[in-house]
């Protein structure tokens, strides 16, 4: 076996180890089949039922991590698991390396119905190690730290003296040691804000930070309900707003308590009738209505559209507190407390309560995320975060079916507020601020400005392109590579989208590897050949993430491409095609290597016939080229060079680590990377009318990083 199929072998092997399969992180490989799977939803647990999965998922996570190549320091606890009704279980677990807690380390493991590992999709691909656990820095020197850096509050301070808590953060290329610090200062949520800071337990570099109030930045309408029909229980004396159709939900009063402690004046809304407010701010229950009929209808969107009861899926209710501060714009959802926080508005916006029914579903949908794939809440990470939660937050809307406040994808369009709305999902740069289109400072953008291009992609998936009129109000499906389509219905859309979240997107997900989430979902849920991954692609594009797929016709499947045929039995040139041995049917005939890169083997597929060029793969510094000499180019015409190219890599995102140069004659034509990747072969056309009636050397050439892996896959090269 030569050393480079040996070498491909070895990692084969090391991905199928016992029964489990492990996926690349965020995986640009559809799931197995062209068709949708019948039984692609999850089907409704029952709090013990649910309690029982984890119990045993948490019996199975030394085996699992053994099975991933984990090692020795590395623990799994099983934090949810989610089944399909065919069977199909998916595990979602955290990660410790010798007790402390992975900023990074999540996964989810993929079983079917009777009981074997088909994959994974982790949050940082392979096992975790470090140094040592023994920090440089004291608790209170990174505590010092993070005040220093902090970014999101201003006057900052830490909450106590020696409130660091050491952890492994592997969100990043290598895992180090570090410190996660809660520093409070004045911020979006108020003068109680609260920033998490994550610096190097070495240097006390900062290494990452997020707000802990994940909330919308503005305020609802304590009248925007009207007069609705809400869940309350009747006591001895009365009534109270607990929701006991709804998991026991509890609104409570938070009489103005401050942001740093909102339930230290708060008591349950209750009164001797069961009639409630009187539909504008002078009364302190109207708020109260707003919230508890929107979490009511939020959590009755999610129990229709995908089983789910409540935040965690176990049954429970959040408790919300309203009329949280003084001159708060704003509400938000924390997990520490697993509750929902809603500010009473100020002047900003004619002191309207934050109460709207898209408000709700948005906080609670940070409850499902946080339950879910956590996606961290920073970075292009924390842009999902926020766009997961204005996506829900507006299919709510549009399943309230409110006459006061119908379904439109503005958000928080009935709050008053000086421009209209806080965001729009058709238009996001509307507002001045928010991103529409992807570019490679995303990451670099406030979360609630990135969450536009999450945005965008969802309501163009829906809706499609060009205008029309939602709920009244006027929306205009633009693209930023001016393509036109149309969309696939936003039950679909959120279908897709729910299903990434709850299976495939994990804390690190960047909109790379949302959109490999979403085409992975919309394979299970309509087919890998289904014109709905199609067009979830063309809305991709359409944001300036990836590429569109090819056009699957009327929703059934393409044929693959019959590929010319680059050399006859002889050997010779076919007509027409100036270059000899283009499939590498015949092996390494007419082609120079560095490496072993012409191959039969099975561990990769080629494009047409059995053979093709694997180049790249270490994981680590090298280089390879493979070249083909006095190559006649066509003297007439266009003559172009072309080529089907298939990336897949552990890399994520579009910053650029690995590469394959195409040279002629020594000068690069063109240069693809990692951020090329794509589930199958992809054809490549480079013009060569500058070379034409020339004799040229082509090269394909290759260069990794140290870090994680690429690989190029080569085949059917033509020049003609």
């Amino acid at each position: 076996m030569s050393r480079k199929n040996a070498l491909a072998a070895a990692v084969a092997a090391a991905l199928t180890l016992g029964t489990m399969t492990v996926v690349a992180a965020q995986s640009t490989a559809a799931p197995s089949g062209s068709a949708a799977r019948p039984g692609a939803g999850a089907q409704a647990m029952s709090a013990d039922a649910r309690a029982e999965a984890i119990r045993t998922a948490d019996r199975e996570a030394d085996t699992v991590a053994k099975s991933l190549g984990f090692g020795a320091d590395e623990r799994l606890t099983a934090k949810d698991v989610l089944v399909d009704t065919d069977g199909t279980r998916h595990v979602r677990y955290d990660r410790t390396y010798r007790g402390l807690p992975v900023i990074g380390g999540d996964l989810v493991v993929h079983y079917d119905k009777n009981g074997k590992a088909t994959g994974s999709d982790q949050a940082h691909q392979g096992a975790i190690k470090v140094a040592g656990t023994t920090p440089k820095l004291s608790a209170s020197d990174a505590s010092a730290a993070a005040v220093k850096h902090a970014k999101h509050v201003k006057n900052a301070k830490s909450e106590t003296a020696d409130g660091s808590t050491l952890v492994v953060y592997a969100a990043g290329k290598v895992p180090v040691l570090a410190y996660r610090s809660t520093v409070t200062g004045d911020g979006e949520s108020g003068p109680a804000s609260r920033e998490a800071v994550i610096v190097d337990a070495a240097s006390g570099a900062p290494l990452d930070q997020y707000e802990l109030h994940q909330g919308a930045t503005g305020t609802g309408n304590g009248t925007t309900v009207g007069q609705v029909s809400i869940e309350t229980t009747q006591t001895a004396s009365g009534y109270t707003l607990t929701d006991a159709a709804h998991g026991g939900t509890i609104v409570y009063d938070a009489y103005n308590s401050p942001q740093s402690n909102p339930r230290q004046n708060a008591r349950p809304f209750s009164k001797t009738t069961n009639t409630w407010g009187n539909g504008t701010a002078s009364s302190r229950e109207s708020a109260a209505v707003d919230a508890s009929y929107g979490l009511a209808k939020t959590w009755d969107y999610y129990k229709s559209a995908f089983n789910r009861s409540g935040i965690r899926n176990d049954g429970r209710g959040a408790p919300a507190y309203v009329h949280v501060d003084n001159q708060l714009v704003n509400a938000f959802y924390d997990d520490n407390c697993f509750c929902m926080y809603f500010g009473d508005g100020s002047s900003q916006n004619q002191n309207t309560p934050v109460t709207a029914v898209d408000v709700a579903g948005h906080e609670m949908s940070h409850g499902v995320t946080a339950a879910t794939a956590n996606l961290t809440y920073s970075g292009e990470s924390g842009g999902l975060n926020e766009a997961t939660s204005d996506i829900f937050g507006t299919m709510v809307e549009f399943y309230a079916n409110n006459a006061n406040d119908p379904g439109d994808y503005f958000i928080g369009e009935k709050l008053n507020m000086p421009s209209g709305a806080l965001r729009r999902m058709d238009n996001p740069a509307s507002d001045g601020n928010s991103l529409g289109c992807w570019n490679s400072g995303a990451g670099q953008v406030d979360v609630h400005y990135s969450s536009g291009i999450g945005n965008h992609f969802f309501y163009l998936a829906a809706e499609g392109t060009g205008a029309k009129t939602i709920g009244g109000r006027a929306h205009n499906g633009t693209t930023c590579n001016n393509d036109t389509f149309t969309g696939i219905g936003r039950d679909k859309a959120a279908a897709v989208w729910y299903r990434a979240l709850t299976t495939y997107m994990t804390s690190t997900t960047n909109y790379a590897s949302a959109r490999t989430a979403t085409l992975n979902a919309a394979a299970d849920l309509y087919g890998t050949n289904s014109q709905e991954r199609y067009l979830i692609s063309k809305a991709w594009a359409a944001v300036s993430v990836g590429t569109a797929l090819p056009d699957p016709g009327n929703g059934t499947p393409t044929p693959t491409p019959t590929p010319t045929p680059t050399s006859s039995p002889t050997g010779n040139p076919n007509p027409g095609n100036a270059l000899t041995n283009g499939g590498f049917e015949q092996g390494t005939a007419d082609w120079s290597q560095s490496a072993d890169d012409i191959t039969n083997s099975t561990v990769q597929s080629a494009h047409g016939g059995s053979w093709y060029a694997a180049m790249m793969g270490y994981g680590s510094p090298a280089t390879e080229s493979l070249s083909q000499s006095n190559i006649a180019v066509p003297s007439s015409g266009s003559p172009k060079l072309t080529f089907w190219l298939k990336v897949s890599t552990q890399e994520s995102g579009y910053a650029v680590y690995d590469t394959l140069k195409v040279n002629v004659n020594g000068t690069t034509l063109a240069t693809y990377s990692n951020a090329d990747a794509s589930a199958g072969y992809v054809q490549k056309s480079v013009d060569l009318s500058a070379y034409r009636g020339q004799s040229v050397k082509l090269e394909f050439a290759g260069a990794e990083d140290q870090y994680l892996t690429t690989i190029f896959l080569v085949d059917d090269v033509a020049i003609g």
